[in-house]
């Protein structure tokens, strides 16, 4: 259809008027100021919708309320006027709307059942209360019955029937006996939710004439008691003996054996059921059955799984607990009885429904005449609850008419308001299940300005250093802020300055001449005022002479400067740390005006020792490390680690204490210095042993604090300067009694990982701090502020609970309380936490750009409220981009940009634009959970700018005396080009630069010829363009005119000379031959004239080697075929000569790195490479490579 695709006219007009929204006015949280305003009243604390009252007391309906004027109370009973005047039982609390019904002295309670609602009004409007129903408790005694014995034959099945009386609240129902003893359940006997004992199957120890139901009323303290139940079981063996003694032989047929049987439901009856629960109770479902033998319960949730830590089984399995409930947990749950013989099962149909619950509450508004604002009240539940809305208590409908309002729904628009318009709004949200009322009022104040910073304030800062001047003020409307500095000064302007939103003036680096006096001036057009402020700036503490490292010997004395220069009218304190701690309480650390001084150096004053100069507006500090090293060294005594102690005993045996005792082990030279005790414990972690505590050396007997219901073991340890000894024998084991826990988790904390949850995670007790059995944590919580009960459930072996369905971002008291089998710990401290966050609600508005130069801008905004933001306000976030320049055509692809600023600032920079172009942005508040919506584009635009250097610039058709120049025009123009500037000098031989010609171009141009040039000269150009804010970046050139004809004719390139082609190939031809006589002498080698220098000086011990017994043999060359040793391949002299031996080195070693003794003997295989010693001969010892010739050769 089409109205389902068309907006109506009044929700357009709607969207128009929130698009250009003011912001309401925020009211400082200034005491005198919030004495002084006018302010319709609120509820601050109201009695809870439904009040149980105890009958015996009297009954207080609480209903307090602020102000200004402060209001005045009345009430309504059910519907009508109550006139508190006329019963003389009733009084009003003074200065509160508070009353007091007194029925100690012959009042009844009952007379005051109803439904009361308070009212407080001032002449700004009227605030009420919830509807607050009272009703007195009720324990009433039990109906008076006969109550028949129960007689029942073993294995059959069994209910014992409660009935409580119906008392208000209902009472808590317990089984007991005579005694007063709980009687024992489990999963064959158990209570069901009504109170009813049910018995699967009987046994005959289930005899017995004390069976009592117990109701008790907490409200009142009160606890009633049902008559006690005899109950008779009678066994197959005693009733065969019964009836084999009553009848002859032959009418005795017996009893019947014992027989198994399969499982029927006792509680619910039938196959399906119906249930219907409230979105955030507790869902509890029960199946009990009956059986033989006793059947086990499972529990199933058809097309689903149970909620992951939200379910819990309790009764043994019976009773199914859902906590939070949520529209999710809707759906059937089946419940399955099973036993060896068979099983059965109940569907339940599970309905969650909701009461109304907020998704906005109607904030307080605080306006200024003419301006407009919005109350907004959004709640959901199931069904959707009807929103309604008064003023001052009266149905808007037939309240007064307000030219400035209208009501759209779940908002109420005002626009142009005037000082009449204000007044109190109430929002009520219902459905079946329940209702919401919220009071937000709508003040609208024309306020004169104040300015609520202390006058002649004085502020002291650092050089160079930001100051921040405070001027807060108030005033509606808003007004103006200015500054001036000194009496008569001019208002505060430029770049020296920042001026924010909320009246502070910023200097952001403070100079000595910033010193003086500031006026702040707030004006509106009710008034205007002034207020003045005082800043002295001082030399900043400076360190002239640090503390320098030191070593130093043990024994020995060091000292450390530490001389410091500051502000004449500060006074310094000077102090001294050791590795950034206090310095040990030492007489031997002896501090003077300027140093610190150590006497007697142990090795302990190893460190770093930091001087720290602190003023009482700066600190500065410098550090330096002492190095003590061992003293000159004497014969010393062997010295080593203890030996270990031994003979370990414990006495004095307590639940809390013992006292262990041990004989020390040889100390090997070494004093013992303090004995190290350890324990096990034997029952959770065997063989582990942890710290427990350390005593001196002197010591051998220790007083020990033991933990409950630990297996405890003990050794020592001994040690001395050397180190510590090997452990002792463990001790004995002790094992305490076990104990209620002594201590609560740590790190409780409450955070939601989504918007309608609340995490609470805590550190679990670890090992023994248990104290016993059966460690568990009690979960409370509760929201903050708003008079609810504690919720609590009880959890364990897990370190987190999830609370769903809490609202978003709203403040938690939350507990973990630890308990055992034994009981609780004590009262646990309460932490805040908060439910989940959500993306923020609102967009900042009031966005504001002021350009600071052609690349820089400053962007402002108002900030969002703190409520809307629904989560840890984490900054802002700027999204801007260029839309086009100015110069050219809009770009085709658009890339945004993105700048955050954290906390709560209001403006920030936007650096890095281009000028000449046009731009847009956007800013979105920022949460942990993610970007609130945008806020409307701004558009800006950014003033011309210098060029960027033309993008090309080309030089061509040189002649005698003229170039051609081309060019291109800039990349970023950055504005309007106005011309081209082109200036250019000549170059000579020596590359001096000659005189600089200019030459301006019009902007139009992109060519050139230059004329009248010198010919054959080389030029340097340089070429930039300009815009109305000045010249840009510039691009050099050079280039050369040609020279004339006939000086080209007497310039002849050598290289296509033919004498000098010739020389280089004869050149060429030379080099070839020397490196061919090189090679054929390397490879001719020469002999060795071994022989005769081997007959000359003969060595007996040299011995000829055969080949046959690896020893040497004889050498002979080609010609003359003497023996030849190998230990002798060269004269004394070191010299080969060419005519002895025609064999080269390079067959005996490692070639021209052979290396050879004094005797003529080669070493090079054996010895290694050594440095080469020159030849005491004329020739060389080596004949040179190819390789070596081709290298050397130059």
């Amino acid at each position: 259809m089409m109205t389902k695709k068309t907006i109506s006219a009044s929700r357009a007009s709607l969207i128009l008027f929130l698009c250009r929204m003011i912001t309401a006015l925020e009211v400082p949280l200034d005491p005198i100021l919030l004495k002084e305003l006018s302010q319709p009243p609120t509820i601050t604390q109201q009695s809870p919708k439904d009040y149980i009252v105890d009958p015996r007391e009297n009954i207080v309906i609480q209903c307090e309320a602020k102000g200004k004027p402060p209001p005045s109370f009345s009430w309504t009973r059910n519907g009508t006027h109550f006139d508190i005047d006329k019963d003389a039982r009733v009084t009003v609390k003074p200065n509160s709307g508070t009353l007091v019904i007194n029925i100690m002295n012959g009042g009844k309670a009952e007379a005051y059942e109803g439904v009361y609602q308070c009212t407080a009004r001032n002449e700004r409007g009227a605030a009420i209360s919830n509807n607050i129903v009272i009703r007195p408790s009720r324990s009433p005694l039990w109906t008076k019955e006969k109550v028949e014995p129960k007689h029942v034959r073993e294995g059959d099945p069994l209910v014992l029937h409660c009935s409580p009386p119906v008392g208000l609240p209902p009472p808590i129902i317990f089984w007991m006996d005579n005694s007063f003893q709980r009687l024992p359940q489990n999963e064959r006997v158990s209570q069901g939710l009504n109170g009813d004992l049910y018995f699967s199957n009987v046994k005959p120890e289930d005899t017995r004439e004390d069976y009592i139901c117990y109701a008790r009323f907490n409200h009142t303290q009160t606890i009633q008691q049902k008559q006690p139940i005899s109950v008779k079981v009678f066994s197959m063996d005693s009733l065969n003996e019964t009836i084999s003694a009553n009848l002859s032989d032959t009418d005795f047929y017996g009893a019947k054996p014992l027989t198994e049987r399969r499982p029927t439901l006792l509680t619910p009856v039938g196959s399906t059921s119906n249930k219907v629960e409230l979105r955030g109770n507790v869902l509890l479902l029960e199946c009990i059955a009956e059986g033989l033998p006793t059947p086990v319960i499972r529990w199933i949730k058809e097309g689903g799984e149970l909620p992951i830590n939200r379910t819990f089984f309790e009764n043994f399995k019976k009773t199914l607990k859902i906590v939070e409930v949520s529209e999710a947990d809707s759906g059937k749950y089946k419940c399955v009885a099973r036993n060896p013989l068979g099983s059965t099962h109940h569907t339940i149909t599970v309905t969650v429904k909701a009461a109304p619950y907020w998704i906005t509450a109607p904030r307080n508004l605080v306006l200024s005449p003419g301006e407009d604002g919005t109350l907004i009240c959004r709640a959901n539940g199931n069904p959707k609850p009807n929103i309604s809305w008064l003023t001052n208590g009266v149905p808007i409908a037939i309240a007064p008419e307000d030219p400035s309002r209208k009501v759209d729904g779940d908002t109420i628009i005002f626009s142009d308001v005037q000082e009449r318009s204000s007044a109190v709004y109430q929002c009520n949200a219902s459905n079946e299940y329940g209702y919401l009322l919220a009071n937000a009022f709508v003040n609208v104040l024309a306020e004169p300005p104040r300015i609520l910073t202390p006058a002649n304030k004085l502020y002291q800062i650092i050089a160079n250093n930001p100051a921040l001047l405070d001027c807060a003020f108030f005033g509606s409307p808003v007004p103006e802020i200015e500054w001036f500095k000194g009496v008569k000064g001019s208002i505060l302007h430029g770049d020296l300055y920042v001026f924010h939103d909320n009246g502070t003036l910023e200097i952001p680096v403070a100079q000595k001449d910033s010193t003086g006096t500031y006026t702040c001036v707030a004006r509106n057009k009710l008034g205007k005022v002034q207020n003045e402020v005082h800043l002295e700036v001082k030399d900043p503490t400076m360190i002239i002479k640090q503390p320098e490292y030191k070593i130093i010997q043990k024994g020995g004395q060091v000292s450390f400067e530490c001389t410091i220069k500051h502000d004449r009218t500060l006074m310094p304190t000077i102090t001294w740390l050791k590795d950034n701690g206090e310095l040990p309480v030492d007489e031997r650390f002896i501090i003077h005006k300027d140093s610190l001084a150590i006497m007697n150096v142990t090795d302990k004053d190893d460190g770093t020792y930091t001087c720290v100069a602190n003023t009482t507006l700066d600190s500065v500090s410098a550090s330096a490390v002492l190095t003590v090293v061992a003293a000159t060294p004497t014969p010393a005594i062997i010295y080593d680690r203890p030996d270990p102690p031994f003979d370990l005993e414990l006495t004095d045996q307590l639940e809390r204490s013992i006292q262990l005792s041990w004989i020390p082990g040889y100390d090997n030279n070494s004093p013992i210095t303090n004995f190290v005790i350890e324990y096990e414990d034997g029952m959770r972690e065997p063989g582990v042993w942890h710290y427990q505590t350390e005593v001196h050396g002197t010591q051998t007997t220790v007083q020990l604090k033991l933990s409950p219901y630990v297996n405890y073991s003990f050794r020592v340890i001994a040690v001395n300067e050397i180190g510590r000894s090997q452990p002792s024998e463990a001790s004995e084991q002790y094992l305490t009694k076990a104990a209620k826990p002594d201590e609560n988790p740590s790190g409780v904390q409450g955070i939601g990982s989504e918007p309608d949850n609340l995490v609470i995670i805590w550190e679990p007790l670890k090992g023994f701090q248990s104290n016993g059995p059966g460690l568990q944590y009690k979960v409370s919580w509760r929201q903050k502020d708003v008079g609810d009960e504690w919720t609590s459930v009880i959890v364990a072996n897990v370190s987190k609970y999830i609370v769903s369905g809490t609202p978003t971002f709203v403040p938690y008291e939350i507990k973990v309380q630890a308990l055992n089998d034994l009981g609780y710990a004590p009262e646990p401290a309460e932490v805040i936490g908060h439910s989940g966050e959500d993306l923020p609600m609102v967009a900042p508005g009031n966005v504001q750009v002021h350009i600071v130069n052609s690349t820089l801008a400053k962007v402002h905004w108002d900030p969002v409220p703190l409520k809307t933001v629904r989560g840890h306000l984490q900054g802002y976030r700027i999204y801007y981009w260029k839309v086009q320049s100015l110069s050219k055509r809009r770009q085709r692809h658009v890339e945004k940009k993105i700048l955050t600023f954290s906390g709560n600032k209001t403006h920030g920079m936007l650096p890095g634009l281009e000028p000449y172009s046009s731009y847009k942005l956007n800013v979105r508040v920022v949460n942990g959970k993610g970007e609130g919506p945008a806020s409307p584009d701004k558009l800006f635009k950014t003033p011309e700018g210098v060029p960027s250097s033309p993008s090309f610039l080309k030089i061509s058709n040189p002649t005698l005396d003229s170039l051609t120049l081309e060019w291109g025009p800039p990349t970023h123009p950055n504005g309007v080009l106005i011309a081209y500037t082109l200036k250019f000098q000549p170059i000579n031989s020596t590359h001096e630069l000659g005189p600089l010609i200019e030459i301006r171009i019009p902007a139009n141009e992109t060519s050139l010829i230059l004329s009248n040039l010198n010919y054959s000269t080389r030029y340097k150009f340089y070429f930039y363009a300009q815009t109305s804010v000045g010249s840009g970046s510039q691009i050099t050139e050079e280039a050369v005119t040609i020279m004339d004809e006939a000086m080209a004719s007497r310039q002849v390139d050598i290289a296509t000379q033919g004498w000098f082609i010739g020389l280089m190939c004869a050149v060429a031809l030379l080099i070839l031959i020397l490196l061919i006589v090189c090679f054929i002498r390397r490879n001719k080698g020469g002999k060795y004239p071994v022989k005769e220098k081997e007959d000359a000086h003969a060595d007996p011990e040299i011995q000829p080697m055969k080949e046959d017994d690896g020893t040497f043999g004889e050498y002979s060359d080609a010609e003359d075929h003497k023996p030849l040793k190998k230990g002798s391949r060269t004269p004394s002299d070191r010299t080969v000569k060419k005519e002895d031996s025609d064999d080269s080195l390079v067959d005996y070693g490692e070639g021209v790195n052979g290396q050879f003794n004094e005797d003529g003997s080669f070493i090079g295989q054996y010895s290694g490479k050594k440095e080469k010693e020159p030849a005491e001969g004329n020739e060389s010892s080596e004949a040179p490579s190819p390789v070596n010739a081709m290298n050397s050769f130059v």
